[in-house]
């Protein structure tokens, strides 16, 4: 018998179509079926004229996050090693620094105008509006990290494990069965991972403490978003693919060709559209997913490399920032 947590990973449609944990004959530890984790596409040089604008920010840029309670920017830096917060959509002026003593893997929001940021050994909390930053320790790298409901922390780490610890109390509970964590999605009450290596997306049971059904993510999946619906958007970097999710009952509902080596995923809440970026084609497309086929109702030359993408849920500006230094892009949208 399996340890608790072993699961199969299926199709939309219910046939199984990986076995991801399994049983030997030799141990009782189950073996994971792994791929190489899908990333980015090298992107060409850029052949034509960026659309919008582009800020000059003098460092490669590795994410883009915007907060709307405090209107800032979070751009963390391709060294991962600082982060940048530009107020109000205000790009001409210096951004304010952050400088951090280690790598930053990932960003997220926390209600109360915070962002978070996962790194190894521990998770930042930077309060946007102060420029505080407090650190909550973590046993493990942590690639990954979202707030829940009750204002827990889950840590993805690399090992596999997801941490939800508990800062006023420090309880804590691990809950393993993946080979990485690589992305967090809470919508309402329910936990979601991102596991690149298995290209999957698994149910998080947080009170028993388990894992809960888990569906093959395309053919190489990278990055996830939510939207206002529910739904969980995940790109599919290796197959050219948008993929949506339901999370009532974790269900794949849509999924289409994006373009070339889709990467970063953003979704603008108040015009209905699922932004994500091409980085073999330097572009960024707009997607309706109103029906069960997504629309394409916008596409924009980007700067090269665009590995981040962002909304400005306030105005609708684009924000996607050039992994090679090329500068941060802003593109209005809303008029289009």
């Amino acid at each position: 018998m399996g340890r608790p947590g072993a699961r199969v990973v299926a199709s939309c449609i219910g046939v199984a179509f990986l076995l991801v944990t399994g049983c030997s004959s030799n141990s009782d530890e189950d073996q994971a079926i792994t791929i190489a984790p899908a990333s980015a596409a090298q992107s060409p040089a850029q052949n034509t004229t960026p659309a919008g604008v582009v800020h000059p920010v003098g460092l490669p840029i590795e994410s883009t996050t915007f907060d709307r309670e405090t209107r800032t920017t979070v751009v963390l830096s391709g060294e991962g090693n600082q982060v940048l917060l530009f107020p109000a959509g205000d790009f001409t002026a210096p951004p304010r620094v952050i400088p951090l003593d280690d790598t930053v893997a990932q960003v997220s929001l926390a209600p109360g105008g915070v962002a978070l940021l996962a790194m190894n050994t521990q998770v930042g909390r930077l309060d946007l509006r102060t420029g505080e930053l407090v650190f909550v320790p973590a046993d493990g790298d942590v690639r990954s990290v979202a707030q829940l409901p009750d204002g827990r922390l889950a840590m993805g780490l690399g090992n596999g494990e997801i941490h939800i610890v508990n800062t006023d109390t420090n309880e804590s509970q691990v809950i393993g069965g993946l080979t990485s964590v690589d992305g967090l999605a809470v919508v309402g009450d329910s936990l979601t991972a991102l596991d690149r290596g298995q290209t999957s997306v698994t149910a998080v049971d947080v009170p028993a403490s388990a894992l809960g059904v888990a569906l093959r993510a395309g053919e190489g999946a990278t990055q996830l978003t939510t939207d206002h619906y529910g739904r969980i958007l995940v790109t599919d970097t290796t197959g050219d693919e948008l993929l949506a999710y339901t999370t009532d009952t974790l269900m794949l509902r849509q999924r289409f060709p994006a373009g070339l080596a889709p990467y970063a995923v953003a979704y603008d809440d108040t015009a209905d559209r699922a932004w994500v970026t091409l980085t073999e084609t330097n572009e960024v497309v707009g997607f309706d997913l109103s029906s069960g086929v997504g629309v394409e109702t916008a596409r924009y030359p980007t700067v090269r490399q665009p590995n981040s993408v962002t909304v400005d849920t306030v105005n609708g500006d684009l924000l996607i920032g050039s992994a090679t230094g090329d500068g941060l892009q802003q593109i209005p949208t809303r008029s289009s």
